[in-house]
């Protein structure tokens, strides 16, 4: 299908280049150009970014960069920033940028600026924070609060989850948190089984606070609080919300002085560093909290003024469009060796694949490409030993983001060595393979040589920092929100909404009731009312 994309000329002009380049070695560009991997790298805020090993020339970057130009992205970058209503089908601003920007700024949303009402959240978060690290927090009976339950679902669960495991280095440790997203019975039941009501705060993060999953798990939270508690006055103790709804804040019997709100600018999977992230915040405190929101502004301040040749989100957003649309690659692997970062691979499918995983453009009409890829990931090691066989010898394109740093949070001897070793040799086999030639120079026999070839010619980015901190999170966290939004901006979709998830809620709550009233007529097509039927036996 012609769209306004593809009828482009930066777009035509990538299509023709594709032909030339496709077939390409990695190896012999680089035989090539013996300054490659010097010059394809970007270092800035502590980051080392080598993208030297992926299937491009300077043609390449340089027919990527018109197209980002044509696209507008420049300026979209700039209506973003200034608080201009991008999320269209929403009417709304855009500016998860905001809640980190400094104390000071000026951030406009019709008319008036938001940033001290975000600092004002903020002191009340770092108040709330050190109260109950303290201790002076008491619980209903006196005593002071050891576990934090985190109740919510989505960007409300997601991103607070993936931060205090990101984070644990720098955690109180004298405290507990857990984090309780699915409705499934069982993970609430596992994350409470071992805690003592009397010393436990639910923290109940949802937004219109009717959120089914959240809802649900919050009342059973309740009913598991007074079941010890009796008395529902306990409720004000030990439950806090991260809402703006305070009507059903209230009527839950939370104390609206202990709800949290933010703010409609600010959507789900952008939002764990706004009162979202109350959790993250009482575990490694407020200090280290600003420290990490100070690495998001970094990364914006960077996106923002950085010339696209040297703009580490826009160059990631242009290579992942390029495999996507003109390799056909479908799925992304991120691969921390990181063994804290475990929970961000799981982070970034939210952020990447309910942002831009749409099939109409801001106009509404449909696209003519592929728009969004499957992001997944484990962290080395481990990865090496399940699907690292798939991504090396398999016969999918599968382009790999490695993120390392030098310096260990928890310096055992050689540990650090051997995983960096991994994480560059990987990138190293991935790129350059091993040929038959080589397999047979080493005396492999003939039958089993083709088994031992390893093609290569597999793209590979690799993130470098110096250690794993507060601020280093902050600015992984927003170069991927950035990267996402550089994408969204090409493919002319809206990457603020998500109502691909509506539908099946929607035939959820029909569905409800027939599941409870057995005798209800179902008009459903005949698999699903036999499934139902099945269900009801």
């Amino acid at each position: 299908m012609t769209t306004e994309l593809t009828k482009s000329s930066g777009w035509k002009s990538l299509e023709s280049h594709f032909q030339e380049i496709k077939n390409t070695p990695i190896r012999s560009l680089f035989n090539e150009d013996k300054t490659r991997g010097t010059r394809l790298r970007v270092e800035d805020l502590g980051i080392y970014f080598d993208y030297s090993k992926h299937r491009i020339n300077d043609k390449t970057l340089e027919l990527l960069f018109q197209l980002a130009r044509e696209r507008g992205l420049a300026d979209k970058i700039a209506s973003m920033f200034s608080g201009e209503k991008i999320n269209t089908t929403e009417n709304r601003a855009v500016l998860h940028t905001a809640l980190r920007a400094p104390r000071g700024s000026v951030v406009l949303v019709d008319g008036v600026n938001v940033v001290p009402e975000v600092h004002a959240v903020l002191e009340r978060m770092a108040s709330f924070a050190g109260n109950i690290r303290s201790g002076e927090w008491k619980g209903y009976t006196g005593k002071p609060i050891r576990n934090i339950v985190n109740i919510g679902i989505g960007g409300s669960d997601l991103g607070p989850v993936m931060a205090y495991e990101a984070l644990k280095f720098y955690a109180r440790r004298n405290l507990t948190f857990r984090f309780v997203s699915n409705i499934d019975g069982s993970d609430f039941a596992e994350a409470v089984r071992d805690l003592s009501p009397e010393e436990t705060l639910f923290i109940v993060s949802s937004k219109t606070f009717t959120t089914i999953e959240t809802m649900t798990n919050a009342r059973t939270a309740r009913k598991w609080l007074l079941d010890k508690l009796v008395n529902p006055k306990a409720v004000a103790s030990h439950f806090v919300a991260v809402s703006t709804n305070a009507k059903e804040v209230g009527n839950f019997g939370i104390d609206t002085h202990n709800m949290f709100g933010f703010w409609d600018w600010v959507g789900g999977r952008y939002s764990m560093d706004s009162a979202i992230g109350l959790s993250t915040m009482i575990a490694i405190g407020p200090g280290h909290f600003y420290e990490m929101l100070d690495g998001f502004h970094q990364m914006d301040e960077h996106f923002r003024n950085a010339p696209f040749e040297r703009n580490i989100p826009v160059i990631m957003g242009l290579l992942g469009i390029w495999y996507i649309d003109f390799f056909g690659a479908q799925t992304q692997a991120v691969l921390p060796y990181d063994n804290y970062l475990k929970r961000f691979p799981a982070y970034l499918q939210q952020l990447t694949m309910e942002s831009n995983g749409k099939h109409v453009t801001l106009d509404g009409e449909l696209v003519g490409y592929a728009t969004g890829a499957v992001y997944w990931g484990e962290p080395g090691t481990n990865g090496q030993h399940s699907f690292y066989q798939l991504i090396h010898q398999g016969t999918s394109l599968i382009p790999c983001d490695f993120i390392g740093f030098k310096t260990s949070l928890n310096p055992l001897p050689l540990h650090q060595d051997y995983l960096m070793a991994n994480m560059i040799a990987q990138g190293e086999a991935l790129a350059f393979g091993k040929t038959a030639e080589e397999v047979k120079a080493e005396g492999v026999p003939d039958n089993l040589a083709p088994h031992k070839v390893f093609e290569g010619n597999r793209p590979s980015t690799t993130l470098f920092m110096e250690k794993l901190t507060p601020g280093n999170l902050g600015k992984l966290i927003a170069l991927y929100e950035q990267m996402v939004y550089t994408q969204g901006v090409i493919w002319g979709v809206n990457p603020f909404d998500q109502m691909g998830v509506e539908l099946g809620k929607v035939l959820a709550m029909k569905i409800i009731p027939e599941l409870l009233e057995k005798e209800k007529l179902l008009r459903h097509d005949s698999s699903t009312n036999n499934l139902i039927g099945y269900y009801r036996e």
